[in-house]
């Protein structure tokens, strides 16, 4: 099924038809995650209402190893296989990964100063996340250095999958080091830890990121799509026509 959607003008007819279904599955998600994260999840007892910030911050720190990991395979897929959309798909998650991984920290930082007294510290688990920010930059910044496509695509997927030894770092730092952090509630192996009136908000929020991550990825995809076809086509010396472009 993969390899039938290599075909582009497939695969854009079906993301023409998932996009608007995604948005709209994610704004509705994040409506009902919002309103139970504000209305019906209750106040930590050490805290507080500080705890909210949670239902932002963590779905948000989830989509940032996610869209890492969805980078890596997309490029492991194009080094290996020499997939049509493979590189497309990689490059086209980046900036969304890295808008992800941004919120993430910024967020952290806002709930970091009531509970821990500072906006940042040298924490095994903020330290890689920055880095996991500063991955992705790079990673945009390759792409956008070399003009040659090809070249661009297998030297970023050798940076991409040499970075990807950050996502298990990231995963398991506050196991593997003195952490400021707690230790996995919710993504664990003897299950959840977290009260059910806060994870189900949470778990809404995830969704809905995810969701959106989808919808925001087809939408990226297709102008990739569409802006190497008007360079081709530049090339070639034709210009290029509203059916190109739409």
């Amino acid at each position: 099924m993969a390899f039938d959607l290599a075909n582009p003008q497939r695969f854009e007819k079906l993301a023409a038809r998932l996009v608007p279904l995604l948005t709209i599955a994610s704004g509705v998600t994040a409506l009902f995650g919002l309103y139970m994260a504000l209305f019906d999840s209750p106040a930590d007892y050490q805290q507080g209402d500080s705890v909210r910030i949670m239902y932002v911050h963590v779905p948000a720190a989830w989509m940032a190893l996610l869209c890492y990991s969805t980078m890596a395979i997309a490029s492991a897929i194009g080094f290996i296989f020499k997939h049509p959309l493979a590189d497309v798909a990689a490059k086209s998650a980046a900036p969304i990964g890295a808008a992800f991984t941004f919120l993430a920290l910024v967020t952290g930082s806002l709930w970091g100063k009531p509970m821990w007294g500072t906006w940042w510290a040298w924490d095994a688990r903020l330290t890689s996340v920055l880095i996991l920010f500063f991955l992705y930059i790079g990673y945009i910044a390759l792409w956008n250095a070399i003009d040659d496509k090809i070249r661009a695509a297998r030297l970023a997927a050798i940076v991409c999958l040499v970075g990807f030894i950050n996502i298990p770092i990231i995963k398991f730092s506050v196991d593997w080091w003195n952490s400021l952090h707690q230790p996995a509630s919710v993504l664990r192996a003897g299950g959840p830890t977290i009260h059910g009136s806060m994870l189900t908000p949470l778990i809404l929020m995830g969704a809905a990121y995810a969701l959106g991550f989808a919808a925001l990825l087809l939408v990226s995809m297709r102008g990739e799509l569409a802006e190497r076809r008007i360079a081709r086509l530049e090339q070639a010396g034709r210009p290029p026509s509203k059916a190109t472009v739409a």
